[in-house]
Parts: C-alpha cells; structure tokens; sequence
C-alpha cells in the first residue's frame, strides 16, 4: 500500500474538478474551514465524510487516501530459458550469484583497478552475512583488495537488491556503478541495457500461449522448443545431469551445515530411513523429502545446483522430477520436456511478477518452484493445457502471502525444509488439478499477478531483511 496522501489528493482532485473549498465544503455540508484543514494535513475526514468525499470527486476512497495506483506496463515477450535454469554455487541467487556476476563484469571493466569498494543495501546488506555476499565478493575481485560496507538504512532503493562498485587506482575514482541483483543470478546495471532481456518468446501470459498452442496443435514443451531453436534440448540435458548430481552429492553428505545454526543434514538419514511396513504414501513423501533436502543442504554448503527458479527454492523441481523417473521410468528426454513446461511458468513468474524473495518474499521462489514442479510432473502425465495451468495455479495460489525470513539470514531454516513440502504439495496439486479442472474460476494469470500485488503489500520485514518473524528467533539463547 502507498504512503497516506490525502491531503496532496483531495487538493489536486478538488481542483481538477475545477471546485474550491467552498462549493465543496457546502455539498458535503461541512464549513469552508474544515475542507481546508484537510487538506492542511490537519486532520481526517469521519468514515461517512470520506464516502461522500469519493463519490462527489469520482474515486474510490483508497484512491482518495492513497492515489491511484500505477499501472504496470504489460510485457512483450520473455526472455529465454536459459536465463531462468542457471548452474552456479549457492546459497543465494539473488545474494551470491548476481552480487559475483556484477562484480566479475565490474572487474572485467576496470582492468587497472587496484582497489575497489562496494556497499551493500537492503536485503543485500540485512542479509548478506548470513547469505554469504560478502565473502563472494572479495573472493571474486582477490587479489585486488576490496572493502565492503553494509548499509542496512538507506531507503528508497530502486530495487531491494541494491548494491554500488567502486573501483580505484591509487586516490583517484576510475569508475562506479549501481547494480541490482533481481532474482535468480540475473542482474542489471542501472542505466544500461538489459542485455540478457533478449526477447524469445512473442507472448508474455499463460492464456496467450494456451491459445496459440491450440491454434497450432503444440504442446507446452514443443512450444518451448520451438521458440528456443536448435540445441535447446542439450541444453536442457546439462540442467538435468547438474540437478541430478546435486541430488547424488546430496545424499551422500552428512555433518552439519555451515554458518553456526548447528543444522545438522538430513538427506541421507531420510533416504535410509525405511520401515519394513512403510506405506507406499510414506515411501513417496520420504524419498521426495530426501532428494529436495539434498539440494537444499548442498545449496547450504556453497556446492553447484541448479536455480529453479532461485537457489533458495532449488530443490523442489528436481525432487519431484527425480521421484517419478525412478517410480515410472521416464527416458530423460522425457524429463527435459517436463523442464520445458515446468521452466515457462517460472517464467511467466518471472516476466510478470517477480522470483525474488527481497522482492514479494517467498512465495516468489517456493511458491513459483511448486508452481513449475506442478507443471512439470502434468507435462509428464501428458495433462491437458487446462490441466498443467490449473496445476500450477493451485500450486502458487496455496503459497500467497508466503514470507521469507530465514533464520540469521542462512538459507536453512526454514527454507531446506520448505522445499521438501512444495514438492510434495506440488504432486497434490497435479492430483487435484485432473478432478477439479472444469470447475475452476480463476486463472493462472491472474494468480500470478495476484502474488505480484501481495509481494508489495508483505511489510518489509517479511521479504528477506532479517527483521520479522522467524528471522527474529535466535537458536542460542
């Protein structure tokens, strides 16, 4: 919600009508001084003079309190793939991933640099301890040294991802530049072309592309491929082996995650975890909960995983993907057209919403990670478009309000855990989504741009500064 404003509003309102406080003060029976009082600032209207306020100048009374609220510009298209499915190092994508990617072009643009400095803000700066962003920064730019300020007051940012690079040689400033890290390892420099922005896709919303795929008689996955051109397929392959390897790697580890939390792993303890008469229920809730907890815990530990869409929430696709290739035998040509489908929800997110936790905390990255699992496990059942939407939108719908507040800004707890239920959430949904489909009302667009609204009502505090809830918990005392 914006700042109160009222009084600056009814002002302009009055005076677009054209009106003066007078005419105004004798239609709503009121005196000359009161009207002018509020819009003093010096006091508030009752309930029913605000109702009459709105109605005589033409708005509802949260446009009257509030303004009007500015209407997004509707995207063109979307940007390939490849900018969503990235293999790199953990924990963070927003806090580690961009923050090294901003500061490797930085370095590769000031070659004679031989110190440099940045200062972190927002959620880079409330957080970044915890998220490991300083120590990939001074790992990316050694030998040359590098001082790091963290600047947690600053408001007003552009983005809540907000940090500045300096780079100098001996007194004199060589250059700077302010970067935003805005979900998933992507970055821009302000002031500068998108370059990854590169437009694949003609269409930017679910019931456009459900329509154009009808019309052409595609599927979901053809869909992508389409647009992606040749070798998008391998491309796809390398996603598949890397989270599988994650997985792998994660079932084999065991001792405690870094960062002084004393998390102690629980993939492999899950994976092995088996009872003589276990349930095929429990089977499948076990073993998927095994595989996200691996990536997550090797998330944790710095190793190489696959954002999907984010670090944070990496372990939910491939939990899912993982289970029902060795249940049901799926070829991994198969599994790659379910990362297709799965990976153009994500973007649809992406596109019109965001992935990022600093942004509409984390029902931007589990919410959107179950989302795209729910997608991808229908595109395996061969689920009907209806069907794999439906899917998806009840996967992210059930996630709405979801706040990011990891404790001491680790991505552990509560976040390793949390992929383990949106995986399994996620096969809930595809179960419910084959009964339920005729019957729905909304659609998925409109989920998504719900989720896009509720991120900017969420307070703060809730979308990865360290300041609310379970941040707020210390385990030690």
């Amino acid at each position: 919600m914006k700042p109160l404003c009222f009084s600056e509003n009814l002002k302009h309102l009055r005076q677009s009508l054209p009106s003066t406080q007078r005419e105004l003060a004798r239609v709503l029976q009121v005196s000359p001084t009161t009207v002018c009082d509020w819009e003093q600032g010096k006091r508030l209207p009752s309930v029913e003079q605000a109702l009459k306020l709105a109605e005589q100048l033409g708005v509802s009374v949260e446009t009257l309190f509030y303004g009007e609220e500015e209407s997004p510009t509707t995207p063109s298209g979307m940007p390939s793939l490849t900018e969503l499915y990235k293999i790199g190092s953990g924990p963070s994508s927003s806090h580690t991933m961009g923050p090294e990617k901003a500061c490797q072009i930085f370095q590769q643009r000031n070659p004679s640099a031989d110190r440099f400095a940045v200062t972190l803000y927002g959620s880079l700066a409330k957080t970044g301890t915890g998220h490991g962003t300083d120590r990939v920064i001074l790992k990316t730019l050694a030998p040359t040294p590098c001082t790091i300020t963290f600047d947690p007051l600053t408001v007003d940012l552009p983005h809540p991802n907000t940090m500045e690079i300096f780079a100098y040689r001996g007194k004199d400033e060589l250059a700077r530049a302010r970067v935003f890290s805005v979900g998933g390892g992507a970055i821009r420099f302000e002031g500068e072309a998108e370059a990854e922005s590169k437009t694949v896709y003609p269409h930017s919303t679910y019931n456009e592309i459900s329509a154009y795929c009808k019309e052409e008689g595609l599927r979901l996955w053809e869909y992508v491929y389409q647009m992606e051109g040749d070798g998008f397929e391998d491309y796809l392959m390398t996603v598949w082996r890397a989270m599988r390897h994650s997985i792998a790697a994660g079932l084999e580890d065991d001792g405690i995650l870094p960062g002084g939390l004393n998390v102690h792993k629980k993939a492999k303890h899950l994976y092995h975890l088996q009872h003589v008469d276990e349930t095929a229920e429990t089977r499948t809730n076990r073993l998927i909960s095994a595989y996200a907890f691996a990536v997550g815990e090797q998330n944790a530990c710095g190793c190489p995983i696959v954002t999907a869409p984010t670090c944070g929430a990496a372990g939910v696709l491939p939990a899912v993907l993982y289970f029902q290739q060795k249940k049901g035998g799926y070829t991994d040509r198969e599994i790659c057209r379910a990362l297709a489908t799965g990976g153009l929800i994500g973007n649809l997110i992406k596109t019109n919403a965001s992935i990022s936790g600093a942004e509409c905390g984390c029902q931007a990255e589990v919410g959107s990670a179950c989302a795209m699992a729910a997608a991808a496990w229908a595109e395996l059942l061969e689920l009907s478009p209806d069907k794999i939407e439906y899917s998806a939108e009840i996967a992210i719908e059930h996630h709405l309000g979801l706040t990011c507040d990891p404790i001491c800004g680790l991505v552990q707890i509560p976040c390793i855990e949390r992929n383990a239920v949106a995986a399994m959430r996620a096969i809930n949904a595809v179960n419910l989504s084959s009964f339920l489909s005729d019957t729905r009302k909304i659609s998925l667009d409109k989920v998504i741009i719900t989720m896009r609204d509720t991120g900017k009502d969420l307070h703060h505090r809730y979308r990865e500064t360290s300041e609310g809830g379970l941040a707020r918990i210390h385990l030690h005392e």
